[in-house]
């Protein structure tokens, strides 16, 4: 059974940056394409980046393109979301996922149902 833990989440000010962190446990982390997600207060849970198995390709919501970047240390069965130039609106749950058979390089990685696997999340608070 496959495990996600997060970590590093925090409070920062705005125009900080901050990395989160994912450990995976319980299969072959390499063989799987990992996503992160977030959750605002009172908002769905929104996709906000993938990644391929390798850590050679990765995809991102249009909203985070060119301040977040996905990760991964595959010998150390981590996935990173390095996040720059935070806003008060970045202020969420973050949680990491591994895909399920769905997940398709390209072409099928934003949705949920995408992924099989989450973790509990970390918190992410930015202030002004």
């Amino acid at each position: 059974q496959v495990q996600l833990v997060e970590s590093g989440g925090g409070l920062v000010q705005a125009g900080d940056s901050l990395r989160v962190s994912c450990v995976f446990s319980g299969r072959t982390f390499s063989s799987y394409p990992m996503g992160w997600f977030r959750q605002g207060p009172g908002k769905e849970r929104e996709f906000l980046a993938a990644i391929n198995p390798s850590g050679h390709r990765a995809f991102y919501a249009n909203s985070v393109v060119g301040r977040f970047t996905i990760s991964r240390d595959n010998a150390k069965n981590t996935v990173y979301l390095q996040m720059n130039r935070l806003n008060r609106e970045d202020t969420a749950v973050y949680y990491c996922a591994a895909a399920g058979p769905e997940w398709e390089e390209g072409l099928y990685y934003s949705p949920r149902n995408a992924y099989d696997y989450w973790g509990q999340g970390t918190q992410v608070t930015v202030s002004s």
